[in-house]
């Protein structure tokens, strides 16, 4: 066995269990989500959906409920400073 194999067996062992590194791509998801817009795109693409989800209020509300919040991000940021003011006091309960 040559010397170089055996540092490079050295370094796999060191990373052992770590897992992709922070940023690199997800191989399976990029395929997952390529293959999903391709089978759309056959299925109709953009037309179709909009016909789908006009055929039955239920088909509208799956639409709004569950594919269109995918594309919202995940994690809302902001620098916002506020408070919540009730109008009036709560009411005081009394107990018996």
């Amino acid at each position: 066995m040559s010397e170089k194999n055996t540092d490079a067996q050295n370094a796999n062992l060191v990373r052992r269990g770590r897992g992709r590194p922070p940023g690199s791509p997800n191989k399976m998801q990029k395929a997952a989500k390529e293959a999903i817009a391709e089978a759309a795109e056959k299925l109709g693409g953009v037309n179709r959906l909009v016909e789908w989800a006009q055929e039955d209020p239920l088909n509208e509300r799956a639409f709004w409920a569950t594919i269109y919040p995918k594309l919202l991000p995940l994690q809302v940021s902001g620098d916002i400073k506020a408070s919540i003011v009730w109008p009036v006091a709560p009411p005081k309960i009394e107990r018996l």
